[in-house]
């Protein structure tokens, strides 16, 4: 009998694999580093319409968060300093909330924390297309809209490591 139940374990084991393969639902592809940034196509809380086009020949930060993501806040302050830092040199930061508490939420939001840099409000098509899983997302799009890195959560050695990967785009031709 121990044979038999031996036998049968393992055969069945790979079967169910099998059909569990054979009925997968393939899942969106992540966007990752190297990969051409998917289009964008938003209005800014302030009412400005935005193409990945408008950031050709720029560095673009482009930061997924929520308002109630408490990561999401504490690099706020760091990317508001490297706007005033970079801004100038060639780099663009735009601010993408997935809050569902619509614009007025995040216009008080963007207005308490001095929030320096455009802010838009991301559709479920974007999240999609940029693979969103979590908040804070930091994506760096180089100059001519590749994404150089991508960054889940906020921690100072992901703000290190963001401003470094910045001057090194920056630099670039």
């Amino acid at each position: 009998m121990k044979r038999v139940l031996a036998r049968i374990s393992r055969y069945s084991l790979p079967l169910a694999v099998a059909g569990m393969l054979m009925n997968a639902v393939p899942a969106a592809a992540i966007l990752q580093k190297g990969d051409v940034a998917p289009p964008i196509k938003l209005t800014t809380t302030a009412g400005q319409p935005i193409s990945l086009a408008n950031y050709r020949g720029y560095v673009l930060v482009m930061d997924f968060f929520a308002t109630w993501c408490v990561p999401c806040k504490n690099s706020i302050p760091h990317l508001n300093t490297l706007n005033r830092k970079y801004g100038k040199q060639g780099l663009q930061i735009l601010g993408v909330s997935v809050d569902e508490g619509g614009e007025k939420e995040v216009k008080s939001f963007s207005a308490e924390k001095k929030i320096g840099y455009p802010i838009a409000i991301a559709g479920e098509d974007m999240q999609t297309d940029y693979g969103l899983r979590s908040v804070p997302t930091i994506y760096i799009i180089n100059k001519r809209g590749v994404v150089a890195e991508k960054f889940q959560g906020y921690s100072e050695q992901t703000g290190k490591a963001i401003e470094d990967t910045i001057r090194r785009l920056i630099a670039e031709q």
